[in-house]
């Protein structure tokens, strides 16, 4: 059996041309510490990080973060590598539990879990290509002829351009579009009023006929995302995403037995026991896990079938193949996000620009193909004067 013989992790860091977002283009978590409610500071992502794990017999994995790029490379060659060279790609478990349970005292969640979750990632890959099986098939294969997923852009901006860019969205076929809000607490009545005209222009851009959802991350205190669900109860609202900061798992809960629009949550909780833990609180209608933060395939997968247990729907944060292989694998998992290919903005379509193989979508879905083996991906030629590469 092929043993890994080299792990390599690069960071691509976007050094083109990134186009201006305006103040209160989304809430974020760091409102409340900065001058300006939807601040860019703090939230752009323009960095990459690549990690790629060689096999003697030639199999190259290439697994992904978008989180810490720079700490989470430095955790990888510092502390996982060692651990990872000799060993047999087809152990995946016994590759992760070795590297969660060795890096316990410094690890767990956040910076440790986003390394493990690059790696666990390229061991996935370099399984499905070992096997000459796309990464679904192993997880259990296809459960939809493809996949439909939403159109997640719509950053809060001028009315007049949001229902232009929420009707074109409508308008390509997809079922469901998800918009940002812009107004948080220290924004007062005026601000609720905005985003109110924010959803309210969506709706009549995109009609009842699409799904729509709404964005706060991690943006609103408690008390006014109560206030806040009580006057989007007659949107029709599918969910209203982390409307809270991720610890706040009873903030959580409070406000899905309000019962007034559905709560969706997780892009920021990580690990097996963490969903454990939120579920058993009743804190999500919907879990947002993304892929490449949560544990990679190998906690991802545990957690789709947790959530099923739990009757709790399976949609995970961001576009991108990882995710798409877990949605395609689970009953759990009606529809993925979608993150349309536009000007380098925030960074989470930086993807495009890093891979070739990214499907994109026709009439609201992508599809995967059978006969891809791994995640179907590979690295395009790095323009030096878009990015800059650490290795």
């Amino acid at each position: 059996m092929p043993q890994i013989t080299d792990v390599r992790t690069t960071v691509w860091e976007w050094i083109g041309d990134v186009a201006p977002m305006p103040p209160h283009f989304c809430t974020t978590a760091s409102d409340l510490v900065s001058d300006v409610s939807g601040s860019i500071s703090g939230f752009r992502f323009l960095g990459w990080l690549i990690v790629e794990i060689e096999c003697d017999d030639g199999t190259i994995g290439i697994g992904n973060a978008a989180l810490a790029p720079h700490a989470c490379k430095t955790t990888i060659d510092t502390y996982l590598k060692p651990l990872l060279i000799g060993t047999d790609p087809m152990d995946s478990e016994y590759i992760w539990q070795s590297m969660y349970r060795r890096t316990l005292p410094f690890g767990r969640k956040g910076i440790g879990m986003t390394a493990i979750s690059a790696v666990d990632l390229a061991v996935w890959d370099a399984k499905g290509k070992i096997l000459n099986q796309p990464v679904f098939r192993l997880l259990g294969g296809r459960t939809k002829p493809q996949l439909p997923v939403y159109a997640s852009r719509l950053y809060s901006q001028p009315l007049e351009s949001l229902h232009r860019e929420a009707k074109a969205y409508a308008d390509a076929g997809f079922s469901a579009v998800k918009l940002r809000f812009g107004w948080g607490p220290k924004d007062g009545l005026s601000g609720i009023a905005k985003n109110l005209d924010l959803v309210r222009t969506v709706r009549e851009a995109v009609g009842d006929e699409v799904d729509i959802m709404a964005d706060c991350y991690m943006g609103w205190s408690l008390e006014y995302a109560k206030r806040m669900l009580r006057q989007l109860a007659p949107f029709n609202l599918r969910w209203v995403e982390e409307p809270v900061i991720s610890d706040d798992l009873a903030g959580y809960a409070e406000l899905k037995a309000m019962g007034l629009v559905a709560i969706s949550g997780g892009e920021h909780e990580y690990t097996l026991t963490g969903f454990r833990q939120a579920l058993d609180l009743g804190a999500f209608d919907i879990a947002q896990f993304d892929v490449n933060r949560v544990g990679g395939i190998t906690a991802a997968k545990k957690i789709a079938d947790l959530c099923e247990a739990h009757d709790v729907a399976v949609i995970p944060h961001a576009g991108q193949m990882h995710n798409y292989h877990i949605s395609m694998s689970s009953y759990a998992a009606p529809i993925s996000e979608y993150f349309p290919k536009v000007p380098v903005e925030v960074g989470n379509e930086l993807f495009w620009y890093i891979f070739d193989g990214e499907p994109v979508a026709q009439d609201g879905c992508v599809q995967l193909d059978d006969t891809s083996p791994g995640f179907g991906l590979s690295l395009k030629t790095p323009d030096p004067a878009e990015f800059k590469l650490t290795r």
